[in-house]
């Protein structure tokens, strides 16, 4: 008697134990179904000019949010993002697209590459941390008329410096900056891409807000062509042997640009998903009209087999997650 008793018991354990086991594993697959989608914008604040790092695990964001400071954000999966406060402030205000850059292979220590000062006079400038929290403390300042720095460091070392050069002829264009260490220039800088194409002249003559990926010894310098207050801003790209250049625009280009619900897509950086794979994180322009009303967006990137980069936009629509 008392064994069927027991095997009664350890039948209905089993039952429940399976029934709890099953509807955990419903939970599980509707909380991961859940978490597989991303839906821009990916941030419910008004910003624009996006820089992301990863660094021990954790994507940083630093974008252009405030004028007067750089505040930075971090994330586990480029979706959710934690608002840790300012990392860096200067009263001279009008501080755009920062660029951040880990110096692993040398001091260990993180470089801010930012824009600063009024429209008439604006600058790049270096500032340096322990932490890729901040606080950045200023240390000099590398270009005059310039905005949009991003530094690049190739496979043997060398350091590379690409900014935008404004109030130039024949509009916004982008220059080179050999850098003997991340404070010092080494030479001087060499003009490599101006905004001749019909895409990059759509709202003013703008090429501007480089970023450089090196892929099977290729070069790929992108750049954002056109205003950045129209809907027209977009992305493109040029290719070389060398990061110097000479430099030949796809001509394929713009490879982003407006859809019928994405308007002004541009200023991106590129970095690795957690799970592998090339995300853009740019930024898109609310509405159609002449402004900078802007919020931060992530969508893939890829290269094809023959090399040419290519990416969507989305805005509004669940997307896989990275």
């Amino acid at each position: 008697m008392m064994c069927k008793v027991f095997n009664t018991f350890s039948s209905l354990f089993m039952m429940v134990f399976v029934l709890l086991a099953s509807l955990q594993a419903a939970g599980n697959d509707h909380d991961n179904s859940q978490a597989l989608t991303y839906t821009n914008p990916i941030m419910d604040i008004k910003a624009a000019d996006p820089h992301v790092i990863r660094y021990e695990g954790s994507y940083y964001l630093y974008p252009t949010w405030g004028g007067t400071h750089y505040d930075v954000f971090t994330s586990s999966d480029l979706l959710h993002w934690e608002h840790k406060g300012k990392c860096f402030e200067d009263s001279r205000g009008g501080l755009w697209a920062p660029d951040v850059f880990h110096h692993a292979s040398g001091d260990g220590k993180f470089y801010l590459y930012y824009t600063i000062g009024p429209l008439r006079h604006k600058q790049v400038g270096v500032a340096v941390s322990e932490s890729p929290l901040g606080p950045f403390e200023d240390r000099c300042i590398l270009a005059d008329n310039a905005i949009d720095a991003h530094l690049f460091r190739d496979d043997d070392g060398e350091l590379y410096l690409y900014y935008t050069e404004i109030f130039a002829e024949p509009g916004n264009r982008i220059r080179v900056q050999t850098m003997k260490d991340p404070l010092q220039k080494k030479g001087e800088s060499h003009l490599i891409i101006t905004p001749e194409a019909p895409w990059e002249r759509a709202h003013g003559f703008v090429a501007e807000a480089p970023w450089m990926i090196k892929r099977n010894g290729v070069y790929y310098l992108m750049y954002s062509g056109s205003g950045a207050d129209g809907p027209g801003y977009a992305i493109g790209y040029a290719t070389a042997d060398s990061p110097k250049g000479p430099f030949t625009k796809y001509p394929g280009n713009p490879i982003v640009k407006r859809t019928e619900t994405v308007f002004g897509p541009g200023h991106h950086c590129v970095i690795e998903g957690p799970r592998g794979g090339l995300w853009m994180v740019y930024h898109q322009k609310k509405n159609t009209d002449i402004n900078f009303t802007r919020f931060l967006a992530l969508d893939p990137i890829w290269f094809d087999e023959e090399g040419v980069i290519h990416a969507t936009v989305s805005r509004g629509t669940e997307q896989p997650a990275p």
